[in-house]
C-alpha cells in the first residue's frame, strides 16, 4: 500500500515496508549512493531517500533530475540527519516520469511575478503548496461553520441577467458575434442580455424567505480594468443570507464568521503556517491572534469620518462626509485609532446599492463593512430593503429595469420580513490568513486585465 508522504512522516515508529511516491526536489550523489528529498504535496515537509547502488531500479537515479516523478519501496528508520524524524531506504526505485533539463524549479526560491507566469507549476513550491493547502482547510471551516448554525448551502447561478451592484462592470455571454457582427440581445441564446454573476445575493434572498438561513460560496466576476494587489477579475464569495435578521443581528454574524475563520487558521497544521509566519509576515501569528480575541469596535460612518478628520494624518484621498473610505482610512481606523477589528455602519445613501434598507434620517442605510488590520475591508453586508414602495421606489430612481427585477419585489409582496446578508471575499480572507499581500497569489489561476493564463 502506499502511503502519502505526510503519513509517512508522521509515523509513530520505524516500519519494514513503505512505499512512497513524488517529485523530486533535489538529488545528491556520492559514491556508492544518492539522495533523493520527494514531495507528493500532501504536507510542507519532503521526506529523504537513500538509494544505495544496485538496488533494483537504481541504475535509472541518473536520470531522476528535478521535477522527476518517482515511486521508492523501503524500510523507514530513524534519520541521523537534524530537522527529520525518518529517511527511506530504498529496496526498490522506479522512474515514473523524467523532467527534462529546463525545468524551471530548478532554484531553492523565486519570486512571486516569474511564478505568476507559471501557474500551472508554482503549486509545487514550498509556498504556493503551503497557500493552497491553506485554501483547502478555509473552505472547510467555511462550510463548517454554516453547518452548524443551521444554514443551507445554495448554489445561486454563475450566468445572470440582474446586475447586483447596480455597477455595469459585467462580463458579457454571448453567442453572437460583437464588434462589427450580429448582436440582437433578444435573439441571443437566453434570449436576452446575460452575464456572469457579480454576487449570488439577489437570488439568495429568494431562498432565504423560504429556507431562513442560507448561504452561498462559490464564483463570481467583476469587469474592472483595476491592477491593483486586492482585485481580481475572477474571485470566490461567501455569501449568507438570513430572514428575520436586522442590521445588528447581521454584524454579529460576520464579527463570529471572521473570529471563527481566524481561529481554524491557528489550530491548523503549523508547518504551514509556521512558513508563513516565518517567511512571509513574521507579525502574521500576533494579528490573526489579535483579531480572535478582542471584540470588533463598532463606529457608524459618520462617526469614523470625524475620526479620520480629526487624526492629523494626511491622507492621500482627502476624507469627507459622503466618500467611499480608502483602504488607508480602513487601516487607519483598524490599526491606528481603534487598535483592533472596525465594524463601520450606517453608510451614506449615495454610495451604496438599491437594495439596502435605508434609514429613517434620509441620509443614510443599514449598511456595514468589516475591516481589519493589515487588510482593511473584508466584509459587506446589510440589511436588506424588505419594504415594496420603498425598494421600488430606489430602483425608479437609480434606473433599473422594474419589471426585469419583478421576482425580486415578489419578495416583498408575499410575506415580506426583514432580512440582512453579508459577503465575504475569499481571497481576502486567505490573504489575512497567510500574510500574502497579493490577491494573485491566493487563487490558483489569478485573472486580472490583459491576464488569462493558462
Amino acid at each position: 500500500m502506499c502511503r502519502t508522504i505526510k503519513a509517512v512522516l508522521e509515523s509513530s515508529e520505524a516500519l519494514e515496508d513503505v512505499k512512497a511516491r513524488g517529485w523530486v526536489r533535489t538529488r545528491r550523489d556520492a559514491k556508492g549512493f544518492s539522495f533523493l528529498e520527494i514531495n507528493d504535496g500532501s504536507c510542507l515537509g519532503s521526506l529523504q531517500v537513500v538509494i544505495d547502488a544496485g538496488v533494483p531500479g537504481s541504475d535509472e537515479v541518473p536520470m531522476m533530475l528535478t521535477g522527476s516523478s518517482v515511486e521508492v519501496r523501503g524500510k523507514l528508520v530513524e534519520s541521523p540527519g537534524a530537522g527529520q524524524a525518518w529517511e527511506l531506504h530504498a529496496a526498490e526505485v522506479r522512474l515514473i516520469g523524467k523532467a527534462s533539463g529546463d525545468y524551471p524549479l530548478q532554484k531553492k526560491r523565486h519570486g512571486p511575478e516569474f511564478l505568476r507566469e507559471i501557474a500551472h507549476l508554482r503549486p509545487r513550491t514550498n509556498l504556493f503548496g503551503a497557500i493552497f493547502r491553506t485554501r483547502s482547510r478555509l473552505a472547510h471551516a467555511v462550510h463548517r461553520f454554516f453547518e452548524e448554525r443551521g444554514f443551507v448551502w445554495v448554489h445561486t447561478p454563475i450566468v445572470t441577467a440582474s446586475d447586483c451592484e447596480g455597477a455595469g462592470e459585467m462580463f458579457r455571454v454571448t453567442t453572437q458575434k460583437v464588434g462589427g457582427g450580429k448582436d440582437v440581445p433578444e435573439e441571443d441564446f437566453f434570449g436576452k442580455a446575460s452575464y456572469l454573476t457579480v454576487s449570488g445575493q439577489l437570488e439568495g434572498e429568494t431562498f432565504a424567505c423560504a429556507l431562513s438561513k442560507i448561504y452561498t460560496f462559490g464564483p463570481t466576476f467583476r469587469a474592472e480594468n483595476s491592477n491593483t494587489t486586492r482585485h481580481a477579475a475572477e474571485f470566490w464569495m461567501i455569501e449568507p443570507e438570513m430572514a428575520f435578521c436586522d442590521l445588528k443581528g447581521d454584524m454579529d454574524l460576520a464579527e463570529e464568521f471572521v473570529k471563527a475563520l481566524t481561529r481554524s487558521v491557528l489550530e491548523g497544521p503549523q508547518d504551514d503556517f509556521g512558513l508563513f509566519s516565518n517567511f512571509v509576515d513574521k507579525g502574521l501569528e500576533e494579528r490573526l491572534r489579535f483579531i480572535a480575541e478582542r471584540p470588533f469596535e463598532r463606529v457608524s460612518y459618520t462617526e469614523a469620518v470625524a475620526i479620520l478628520e480629526k487624526s492629523g494624518k494626511s491622507f492621500e484621498y482627502p476624507v469627507a462626509w459622503g466618500e467611499n473610505l480608502q483602504s488607508e482610512h480602513e487601516r487607519y481606523l483598524t490599526e491606528e485609532h481603534c487598535k483592533s477589528p472596525v465594524t463601520v455602519y450606517d453608510y451614506p445613501e449615495a454610495i451604496k446599492p438599491f437594495y439596502m434598507r435605508r434609514n429613517d434620517d434620509g441620509k443614510t442605510v443599514a449598511a456595514m463593512d468589516v475591516l481589519v488590520p493589515g487588510i482593511g475591508e473584508i466584509v459587506g453586508g446589510s440589511q436588506r430593503e424588505e419594504r415594496y414602495d420603498l425598494l421600488r421606489a430606489t430602483m425608479e430612481k437609480d434606473g433599473l429595469d422594474v419589471e426585469a427585477y419583478g421576482w425580486y419585489l415578489d419578495l416583498r409582496k408575499y410575506g415580506s420580513v426583514p432580512h440582512a446578508g453579508f459577503g465575504l471575499g475569499f481571497e481576502r480572507m486567505l490573504m489575512l490568513a497567510t500574510g500574502v499581500q497579493n490577491i494573485r497569489d491566493v487563487i490558483p489561476y489569478p485573472r486580472t486585465p490583459g491576464h488569462c493564463l493558462p
